[in-house]
């Protein structure tokens, strides 16, 4: 049996039809490539085909504190006939999957999603992007462990293995583009942000936070056609002016460390950004740089409003670790490679959470952020138990409902903030434990 009449065989079995609110934004054809790029697609007719342990996976990141097992029954995934799936079925079939299928589907649908967002809500022309990293803690198991390593500050190391991810983001809509994770330990954040570079679209503005600032990922984002970059500069950066364009407002050169052309010969020894300085009240004051040179078609203050939209990012990142993960301390996944698909699922239900929010904020004409991702995310776990109850296809139905009481969802404009960020709760005076490696030393 060839792959294609395998897949269409094992399709209309147990067809996830609770799921159509997704599904109509995953094109079924995805999957099928996907399964057939990595060489993961089922070849016979397995109590769960590896096209359903896909919408598995993205139970998983939907429904945090849901067993496996009760994904499968609730989304009504198994085979007819099947009778009751062990938990060890589940993590056998899961084992088969891997992450490439699910990571595949996330980098075809977000690249596809987000562009076409970021058109939408474009600047001068420029689609705004973001790109910045955080980390995740996975349960303490002995191969997390040695996979992902932790954090480590004098001489301890977390109680958790952590993984290291950079995100690239649609900063009016908070779709993600694209993603990279591994290691916490051994590679810096900047390293998994380079091959993001690879993934900005053209005719691009991408906002970074000042960690960023270095030659190499700049002009990486600056060799693509019309693509640009802004950040925050550090006080300690010395700067020769070439030109000045207005009130704070110069064209300046800056010299590339030794460190950085040896690591790449290719840098050049000097590059030329352009430099805003600002002061908002309250606060001291900063300065900006960027590669939008031009000061007629950019003006400066308007540079200076739209970087303060790189905190979309922080947002985003609490979105999915505080609502969408339930601020649980890990992830369930207990071996490095269901670690990658896990969150791979767990980026890709965000996007398509993301994805409904605008929806119903192009019905409201107002920006997807004014959406609350809370309300969203509560109706969307609600419709899912409900169905699990009821006839499926409805939710279509029942998303449309929602689109006409939306309004209870929308959130006020955004205030500025006034006063400096500082520390509310100060953190626990227990001592804490240690990793079992740690204790035995």
């Amino acid at each position: 049996m060839g792959f294609n009449e395998a897949f269409h065989a094992t399709a209309t079995y147990g067809s996830p039809t609770d799921l159509d609110g997704f599904r109509r934004h995953i094109s079924p054809e995805w999957i099928e490539q996907a399964l057939e790029a990595t060489g993961t697609a089922t070849l016979r007719r397995r109590r769960l085909p590896s096209e359903q342990v896909i919408w598995v996976v993205l139970g998983m990141g939907l429904f945090r504190r849901r067993p496996l097992e009760d994904i499968v029954s609730k989304l009504d995934l198994a085979l007819p006939g099947a009778g009751t799936i062990a938990p060890s079925s589940v993590s056998q079939a899961r084992a088969r999957l891997g992450s490439e299928p699910v990571k595949w589907l996330f980098e075809r649908s977000g690249s596809t999603w987000a562009s076409r967002s970021a058109e939408a809500n474009s600047w001068r022309g420029l689609r705004l992007y973001g790109m910045d990293g955080s980390s995740v803690r996975v349960p303490d198991t002995a191969e997390n462990r040695q996979e992902f390593g932790g954090h480590r500050s004098h001489g301890t190391v977390s109680g958790y293995p952590m993984v290291r991810i950079v995100v690239l983001m649609a900063l009016r809509s908070h779709l993600l583009v694209a993603a990279n994770f591994g290691p916490y330990e051994g590679t810096s954040e900047l390293e998994y942000a380079k091959p993001l570079c690879e993934s900005i679209p053209e005719s691009s503005l991408t906002v970074l936070d000042r960690g960023y600032l270095g030659a190499k990922v700049l002009l990486d984002i600056e060799a693509g056609r019309n693509r640009h970059w802004l950040t925050r500069g550090q006080t300690k950066l010395k700067m020769k002016v070439l030109q000045r364009l207005g009130p704070d407002d110069d064209l300046v050169e800056m010299a590339v460390s030794a460190e950085a052309r040896r690591k790449d010969p290719s840098l050049p020894r000097t590059w030329t950004a352009r430099r805003i300085g600002y002061q908002i009240q309250g606060f001291r004051k900063q300065f900006l740089l960027t590669s939008l040179r031009d000061s007629e078609n950019f003006p400066a203050q308007e540079i200076v409003e739209l970087y303060h939209e790189r905190w979309e990012l922080e947002l985003g990142y609490d979105e999915i670790k505080t609502d969408l993960l339930d601020r649980e301390e890990a992830i369930r996944s207990k071996t490095p490679e269901s670690v990658r698909q896990e969150l791979w699922g767990v980026l890709l239900v965000f996007n398509l959470v993301r994805l409904e929010m605008e929806a119903i904020a192009r019905q409201e004409k107002i920006a997807p952020t004014r959406i609350s991702f809370v309300s969203a995310l509560r109706l969307i776990r609600d419709e899912w138990e409900w169905l699990s109850l009821s006839s499926a296809g409805a939710i279509p139905k029942r998303l449309a409902e929602l689109r006409r009481n939306v309004k209870r969802y929308i959130l006020p404009p955004r205030r500025k903030r006034s006063y400096p960020r500082a520390v509310k709760l100060k953190m626990s005076n227990y001592d804490r434990k240690k990793p079992l490696a740690e204790t035995l030393k």
